[in-house]
């Protein structure tokens, strides 16, 4: 299980090395520029003023205790490589995403400037414990919130391999001794013991076993010339919900009718190379060339369909957009692509180097 662990790392060392960033303040035009980008890609499910839990269940970053034991590396790699299995998409270029690691670097000294803390620097030493006491005591004390195979109820998802494979044992022990001010996350260290605390590090621990690291290599989004679906085809007869939503049911008979639409993906287009309805476009919510979008885009009324993860909040930022150019046949998906495939609908997902290798 160890060895899984720092292959992981060392796969990730190799696609974002993570020496640590310069610690000298960042310019005013450097601060400008990352309360930018911020705003741009983040602000949408962590909210403007970093308060956290606005979609998705994503975390507060006004927390002291993250940023002070997250800082540099753990920030760094979330942002750069995101939370498969979680809607925290990956926003390195190397994964398909819009930062380099210059901006990526820059924007993690912001969050913790923000914050005004100094980082901890805590081991990477392994955490031992008992992991049949920890299983009893996350069950009792975590399950409520963060699902019970850590798949975030009311809290962020912890059980995803992306979480476990970038942080340290200690990175999470420290998260349950002392919580996350700012939020439902109270400090165990009063009312769970050494051992307790241990058990629950080390049976979290024990969620990253049986995973594969692999290089993935990017699909090629279509051109303009193919955004629309069957274009010889007619137009699917939506019954829209609340004027504005299309059901998961809907969009697949039409789909399986081959009607003529447009499918735009909004999240973060790393998530499109990760899975996505076959047929979609990746037009991520922060796009912001609308002129050159909507001169792609049949003004003849031919519906165009926004989906995303949370299920809906980017696609209907990008939907409002649209229609403020001048597209009215606009729908957003209702139950997002999370809920479309619990619903058993198909996805296309993208090919690893292995796969492309393979005889």
């Amino acid at each position: 299980m160890r060895k899984k662990f720092i292959a992981w790392l060392v796969l990730f060392a190799i696609l974002l090395p993570i020496s640590e960033p310069s610690l000298a303040a960042l310019s005013e035009a450097e601060s400008a520029a990352a309360a930018a980008d911020y705003q741009k890609y983040c602000a949408l499910c962590h909210g403007a003023d970093r308060q956290g839990y606005l979609n998705d269940h994503a975390p507060s970053l006004r927390s002291e205790s993250l940023i002070r034991s997250g800082f540099p590396t753990e920030i760094k790699y979330t942002i750069g490589y995101g939370r498969r299995g979680t809607p925290m998409g990956a926003y390195s270029e190397e994964m398909g995403g819009p930062l380099s690691r210059a901006e990526i670097d820059r924007l993690a000294r912001w969050l913790k400037d923000q914050v005004g803390v100094e980082p901890l620097h805590l081991s990477t030493e392994p955490v031992s414990g008992d992991i049949d006491l920890g299983a009893t005591i996350y069950a009792g004390h975590c399950a409520q919130c963060h699902g019970g195979q850590g798949e975030g109820v009311t809290a962020p998802a912890i059980g995803n391999p992306a979480m476990l494979s970038l942080h340290t044992d200690e990175f999470l022990k420290y998260a349950i001794e002392n919580g996350r001010d700012g939020t439902e996350m109270r400090a165990f260290r009063e009312t769970l013991s050494a051992d307790e605390i241990n058990g629950v590090t080390a049976f979290l621990r024990t969620r990253a076993t049986g995973w594969v690291a692999e290089q993935p290599a990017l699909q090629a989004p279509p051109k303009s010339d193919r955004y629309i679906l069957n274009p010889d085809a007619s137009a699917p007869d939506f019954k829209l919900k609340d004027g504005r939503y299309v059901l998961s049911e809907d969009l697949y008979r039409a789909l399986q009718d081959k009607r003529r639409m447009v499918l735009l993906d909004t999240r973060v287009t790393s998530m499109w190379q990760m899975a996505h309805i076959a047929g979609s476009v990746p037009i991520p919510y922060y796009y912001e060339r609308y002129d050159q979008l909507v001169a792609d885009l049949p003004d003849d009324g031919t519906w165009i369909i926004t989906y995303c993860e949370c299920p809906r909040a980017a696609a209907e930022s990008v939907n409002e957009r649209l229609r403020e150019f001048g597209l009215e046949n606009t729908a957003v998906l209702w139950e997002g692509i999370q809920g479309w495939v619990t619903l058993g609908y198909p996805v296309s997902v993208g090919q690893t180097l292995a796969e492309q290798t393979s005889p």
